[in-house]
């Protein structure tokens, strides 16, 4: 069993709860405040909601969606002009979904791989379903109800796993807002993972991610005004402040791709192209440690199904997380010889929204890898998201996913070795010079 709770329900009814069985729910049964009772979630014979037919659902999306369900209930549609918008404290939207692993054998086989850890597809899935719940709980009123907000995942900064995840110990994803701006609001997420023995709570934190949701009117698609925060606690002020520098230090950032698209000094880029230029013209004397990016592709390709889309119609994001990471894990799987081990996924930004219909092509390489530490090589892969158009001609990018891995230490210890990856033309390496900077400056701000 895991169940989802909901702090600080007093001031909001986001919660109610409903039979999903046979039986015809009650409305008039729904309680709210501290009455509430959380909901279960982990029971195989729950149904989607009606109010959702053949939508995408997992056993957590059905519950959180369940959990929001007073929001599309009663939509407030007085317009934004009529609301006042009140500050919240970052307690309000908290919210936490509790894996029962150790006890509900059925949810644990759900998030088993096929060496019996975490599958951290599925995670990734849920952070995003469990981030949108929050945002939709910032901007309800306090009767439960909403204005027509769209709130769709903008980017996400950074998922850094600080210890492994067992798939037979609970766990708990917890996250709140912890910034706004004026149609944005940044939502952080811990995986909790208490460690037996252990005594300092922050110990038990075994990820972290940070994403960004964005406002818009269902109306007029222009961007909405947002309830602002107010934190009152030390940690939610250190919080705020944490996600008002990562705000201006994207804004830095993309401002100096503004003034410098090339960004990269020629000697740079032509020591990484020395390697590749040996395979390209003298491959009998290419260093047979190394691998051309171009030799480590794999793609995958699906049509994008009703039954993936979210609650506005459009592909859930974090389906398409759970699809990037799983071709991202099986091209590390291919390239390095054995079971890979997840490390982080760097920031993602959400260029174009993909829809139901939407022919999507994945295509992944081993962008580089890190190869100082013999005991820990990092292997980087990039997996970029193309929404094809056939009937139109036309293919755009829609998210650029980074994933880095390593290898079991038995690997390494059994003598396995993993090889460098060099780029063979330009653009290769300018994505490469690219992402090995912004690894470094996660590095140094760290």
């Amino acid at each position: 069993m895991f169940k989802v709770i909901f702090h600080d329900q007093i001031s909001c009814k986001f919660i109610q709860r409903r039979a999903f069985s046979s039986e015809n729910p009650n409305p008039e049964n729904a309680v709210s405040g501290e009455n509430s009772q959380p909901i279960d979630a982990g029971s195989s014979m729950r149904k989607p909601i009606s109010l959702w037919p053949g939508m995408y659902h997992s056993p957590v999306s059905n519950a959180l969606w369940e959990a929001r369900s007073r929001i599309f209930e009663e939509p407030n549609d007085s317009g934004t002009s009529e609301i006042e918008l009140v500050a919240k404290s970052p307690s309000k939207s908290r919210t936490s979904i509790c894996y029962k692993f150790s006890s509900d054998f059925i949810l644990r086989e759900q998030y088993r791989n096929p060496w019996n850890k975490i599958r951290m597809g599925k995670v990734v899935e849920d952070l995003d379903a469990l981030a949108g719940t929050i945002s939709y709980k910032h901007c309800c009123n306090d009767d439960g109800s909403t204005r027509p907000l769209l709130l769709v995942t903008a980017s996400v900064d950074r998922i850094v796993l600080k210890k492994p995840i067992l798939v037979d110990a609970d766990l708990t994803i917890d996250g709140a807002v912890t910034w706004v701006g004026r149609s944005s609001m940044e939502i952080q997420m811990e995986v909790i993972q208490p460690t037996e023995g252990a005594t300092n709570p922050s110990d038990a934190v075994a990820l972290v991610a940070n994403f960004t949701f964005v406002a818009r009117d269902t109306k007029t698609g222009k961007s909405a005004i947002v309830n602002q925060i107010s934190p009152e606690t030390d940690k939610e002020k250190l919080l705020w402040e944490e996600a008002e520098e990562r705000n201006k230090m994207r804004k830095k950032k993309k401002a100096e791709k503004k003034r410098d698209p090339e960004n990269e000094g020629t000697e740079r880029l032509d020591a990484l192209l020395s390697e590749g230029r040996v395979f390209i013209d003298m491959p009998a004397l290419a260093d047979r440690d190394s691998i051309l990016i171009q030799d480590t592709r794999h793609e995958n390709t699906f049509i994008c199904q009703p039954q993936q889309r979210n609650i506005h119609g459009r592909i859930f994001g974090g389906f398409l997380m759970r699809k990037a990471f799983e071709l991202a894990f099986s091209n590390a799987y291919a390239f390095a010889g054995a079971a890979p081990r997840f490390v982080e996924v760097d920031h993602v930004d959400f260029f174009k929204p993909v829809d139901v219909g939407n022919f999507l092509r994945l295509k992944s390489c081993v962008l580089y890898t890190e190869l100082e530490n013999p005991a820990e090589p990092l292997i980087n892969v990039e997996v970029v998201a193309h929404v094809t158009r056939p009937e139109l001609r036309s293919s755009e990018v829609s998210n650029k996913f980074y994933f880095t891995f390593t290898v079991l230490h038995e690997a390494i210890k059994d003598g396995l070795r993993i090889r460098n990856v060099v780029p063979a033309t330009e653009e290769e390496a300018r994505r490469v010079l690219e992402r090995m900077d912004a690894e470094n400056s996660q590095i140094a701000k760290s």
